[in-house]
């Protein structure tokens, strides 16, 4: 009788489920690289598109489909015919599972979790503290059950990174009844990006995490700061939602919540509209009309009021939150940049760290101005606290905390012994 085994199951598929998009990347855990990439987008109407590049083979030839997806299932059906055509099926026994993102998993979430009913009903619940993104999470979810309910689907949230902060900086301060009846606290978001740029870093300083001090900047559309120490976070700029903190593309980031009372007694704007203002038209778009930071910095530098004001909003933001950081840290190690403008936007990382040399920070401009995909180091040697820029990568970390717990080196947990031993909130 034979004893030869198929190979083992070492292929981890990462969905990100948006209300009419899923990206997805397929990546091999034996080496971490990425067998394919690719986005449906626009499910539901009838100009839908899917993208789809094998990055097998060295080929990487992108094939596009256009025509209606109706729903998430059609868009996965559709996903797992592109794979399959590559040989890379989601009926491969070398697939081990699937990750997903989940942007909300308040309190009890504080890991990487094996989907069961019980966790659906848990993410479902906390739908009313984020009602854009857990919904389409869900379907995502949903849906790779129904196509594979033989594999391990794991939900990887983007608030677990922040559940170690302590309760004087998770609260807010308001009716303590109140703020616990309806779940209200700071939960903070990108947590997947602060968590890996916060290993990566500790391995370009080669100094182990626990050692380390560092600010964190997920400079995106959407943007958060973390404080992070010993490789934990006790401080993070998002809230309850990914409205607070800093300046981003469209969103406001922080404001004086009466703002929005006064929007309703003198311009009668019900919470709907309010939302939309604060959410889709305000940060860099609602200053100067644009919200691409490249744009931005291209006509500041002819000469535009507009442009230059939301950039130095923008900074000041940014400093004010570097600021505080440190003293919340006491000891500072290192300024972290990453995401879409942190790893790119050179003018944007100087005039972050201008001025702040009495912090131990500064930039060398020659440094500053090499583009690179590559972690570097951006400070002058003599600087007492590091900045670095350091690319981040959320699909690997989705990839790599979902392999660590259902690999074939793992077995997944007992059900519900995957989701911590605290009240869920």
């Amino acid at each position: 009788m034979s004893t030869e085994q198929g190979p083992l199951p070492r292929r981890v598929l990462v969905l990100n489920s948006g209300s009419s998009s899923v990206k997805y990347q397929l990546l091999d855990m034996t080496d971490g690289s990425r067998l394919a990439v690719g986005l449906v987008e626009r499910i539901g109407e009838a100009a839908s598109r899917l993208v789809h590049t094998p990055l097998t083979g060295g080929s990487g030839e992108r094939r596009e489909r256009s025509g209606r997806i109706g729903d998430h299932r059609q868009a996965l059906e559709a996903v797992a015919a592109e794979l399959a055509e590559d040989g890379l099926g989601l009926d491969s026994p070398e697939l081990a599972a699937i990750g997903h993102r989940v942007v909300h998993g308040g309190r009890r979430f504080t890991r990487p979790t094996v989907v069961d009913d019980a966790v659906l009903a848990e993410i479902e619940r906390l739908v009313p503290v984020a009602p854009l993104h857990n919904p389409a999470n869900l379907m995502g979810i949903r849906t790779a059950r129904e196509l594979r309910p033989d594999l391990p689907q794991v939900a990887v949230f983007d608030t677990t990174f922040h559940t170690t902060m302590p309760e004087y900086a998770a609260r807010y301060a308001i009716d303590r009844e109140t703020a616990d009846a309806h779940r209200v606290r700071r939960y903070g978001f990108h947590g997947t990006s602060h968590g890996y740029v916060t290993r990566k870093t500790a391995e370009l300083l080669e100094r182990p995490p626990r050692e380390l001090n560092l600010i964190t900047l997920h400079l995106g559309n959407g943007a958060s700061a973390a404080a992070v120490r010993g490789g934990v976070c006790v401080d993070t700029s998002m809230g309850l939602t990914p409205l607070e903190g800093l300046m981003m593309g469209t969103r406001s980031g922080d404001i004086d919540p009466a703002v929005v009372f006064h929007l309703k007694r003198v311009a009668g704007m019900e919470t709907d509209e309010t939302d939309a203002l604060l959410n889709q038209r305000s940060g860099l778009l609602g200053i100067c009309g644009d919200n691409d930071m490249r744009e931005i910095t291209r006509r500041m530098d002819e000469g535009d009021e507009d442009a230059r004001l939301a950039f130095d909003m923008y900074v000041h933001r940014l400093k004010k939150y570097i600021g505080a950081y440190a003293a919340v840290l006491g000891r500072l190690d290192a300024v972290v940049f990453t995401a879409g403008v942190g790893e790119n936007a050179a003018a944007v990382r100087q005039a972050a760290v201008d001025g702040l040399e009495g912090f131990g920070m500064a930039v060398d401009p020659e440094l500053n101005a090499v583009r690179s995909g590559t972690s570097r180091l951006i400070s002058p040697g003599s600087s007492r606290v590091a900045v670095a820029v350091v690319p981040t990568d959320e699909e690997m970390e989705i990839a790599e905390q979902t392999y660590a717990l259902v690999g074939p080196e793992t077995r997944p947990a007992p059900e519900g012994a995957d989701s911590p031993a605290r009240p869920p909130g």
